[in-house]
């Protein structure tokens, strides 16, 4: 028998996205990302200076940190101190590396940015949901930069974007929830620019393989993907920058 979504989404449907802003005044931004029933708090911070290695050329740095909260999953997930573990160091290299590609970092400036990804309630999906929000809290923290005089123009560069797909019962599917993450033989994460040009594609097969056309298949379903993520990211952005000008006229 077919697998049926436990949503009812076609197979080439992601899940609700909707973006809140100013969960914190704290942080230059701060963003709570929703993709479907999982929740992910990214937070944008700007400080001046970069790493040692840095020092002097006058270009700028963006770092990310990923965390699972205890109270995320129905099970409590143990908090990680000191070590973490390789799946946390590879999510949170992943998102930096996926967003130090939205951005000029010469054009930055010797600013250092740190995207932290912190998941509230996970129901799969919170590596590409944290590339998502962290996208949208770069953008508009790099917006109050430019608003406060302190960078003239902005040094965002491009979108981007991340979705997952994956194969259940031979056939695929786009953005997977709990359910169908546990079912699937194959899982993709897939990163995308404005351009839909490829950033970062990691691919397994839980078990058995998979053919090249499935591969070519997956691919095409993360485009359709990503392609109504950006439009939502610009969404987000533009509305909030109409109400910060509404703020400002006031």
């Amino acid at each position: 028998m077919p697998w049926q979504r436990p949503d009812g989404r076609d197979r080439d449907r992601i899940r609700p996205h909707r973006f809140e802003f100013d969960i914190s005044t704290a942080p230059a931004s701060s963003v709570l990302a929703y993709s479907g029933e999982t929740k992910v708090l990214c937070c944008a911070t700007i400080a001046p200076g970069v790493p040692r290695f840095l020092e002097g050329s006058g270009q700028g740095w963006l770092t990310a940190e990923y965390r699972m909260l205890p109270g995320a999953t129905p099970q409590r997930h143990r908090r990680e101190f000191q070590k973490l573990s390789g799946r946390t160091q590879e999510i949170q290299r992943l998102i930096g590396r996926s967003l130090r590609a939205a951005i000029d970092l010469e054009a930055l400036g010797e600013w250092t940015i740190t995207i932290d990804a912190d998941v509230l309630q996970a129901d799969a999906g919170t590596r590409t949901t944290s590339i998502v929000g962290g996208w949208v809290a770069l953008a508009d923290a790099i917006d109050g930069l430019v608003a406060a005089g302190e960078l003239e123009s902005s040094p965002v560069k491009q979108a981007i974007a991340a979705v997952s797909v994956g194969a259940i019962e031979g056939e695929t599917f786009l953005d997977l929830n709990y359910p169908e993450d546990v079912a699937a033989s194959v899982d993709f994460n897939v990163v995308m620019t404005e351009n839909l040009e490829l950033i970062e594609v990691q691919g397994t097969a839980e078990e058995g393989c998979y053919t090249r056309s499935q591969l070519n298949e997956i691919l095409d379903l993360a485009e359709i993907g990503i392609r109504d993520l950006l439009t939502a990211q610009q969404q987000a952005i533009a509305d909030r920058r109409t109400e910060r000008m509404r703020q400002q006229t006031k």
